[in-house]
């Protein structure tokens, strides 16, 4: 099932290591950020910002 995040808390999330914006994938359910190169999951809903736990992904 997949989650809308809400447009609030978007606004204040920022990535963890690089402190920049992070956008969002509704589609496969992660926030980016184009600064680290990190995809951040969610799950149930959840933002899991945890460096470890985000996947690599490419420009």
């Amino acid at each position: 099932m997949k989650h809308k995040i809400n447009p609030k808390l978007l606004e204040i999330l920022i990535c963890p290591l690089s402190k920049g914006a992070l956008f969002y994938d509704e589609e496969n359910q992660e926030l980016i950020s184009k600064d680290s190169k990190l995809a951040y999951p969610i799950r149930d809903g959840v933002p899991i910002m945890l460096a470890e736990e985000a996947r690599k992904i490419k420009d």
